[in-house]
């Protein structure tokens, strides 16, 4: 079996701690046993394996997951899904436990707007409205002025004065989008 130390000195190139475990272990008893004891709640996103699910108190996507943060009484809430909706959670709770059982689960879009950088292309567009699309990083939200779903984005768009500069980020997709008049 690896041992623990081991394991916690590869977390980083892991993601995990990667250790050996009890073959005879019934994995589902013992994970409903610590949701118990911690008072915790499994949240797990639609493209968890099935595995998962199966333990999982809720599934949906990422913002009926942070719905059902918002609602939980649990103590801790374990986010079977990627960075952003493990921060989103944490926004919404910032007194409870948020963990995330893979730290390298990432977002190719929420990776491909580093807020350091976004912030240098808003300083650059002043008098714009920077309207963040929930799929991102809580420093990307923190540099916005309004979060929008893929369901409102249309909406928030329409409400806005006609000639209001707007930057929409990350989905540029979903931006282009709006242009387009849904």
């Amino acid at each position: 079996m690896v041992d623990i130390h081991i394991a916690k000195t590869t977390i980083e190139a892991t993601g995990f701690l990667d250790i050996n475990i009890d073959p005879n272990l019934d994995l589902f008893a013992e994970i409903e046993r610590l949701k118990k004891e911690k008072n915790a709640i499994i949240l797990a996103h639609y493209y968890q394996e099935p595995d998962i699910q199966d333990v999982a108190d809720f599934i949906g996507d990422s913002l009926g997951l942070a719905q059902k943060a918002a609602e939980t009484k649990a103590d801790m809430i374990v986010f079977a899904g990627v960075h952003f909706m493990a921060e989103t959670a944490k926004i919404l709770n910032p007194s409870k436990k948020v963990l995330l059982p893979d730290l390298k689960a990432g977002c190719s879009l929420s990776d491909s707007a580093p807020p350091a950088l976004f912030k240098l292309f808003k300083e650059k567009h002043p008098g714009h409205i920077v309207i963040t699309y929930i799929n991102c990083s809580a420093g990307m939200k923190a540099l916005s002025d309004i979060i929008c779903t893929s369901s409102n984005a249309q909406k928030i768009v329409e409400y806005l004065p006609a000639d209001q500069p707007i930057i929409f980020a990350p989905d540029k997709n979903l931006g282009l989008y709006q242009q387009t008049d849904g």
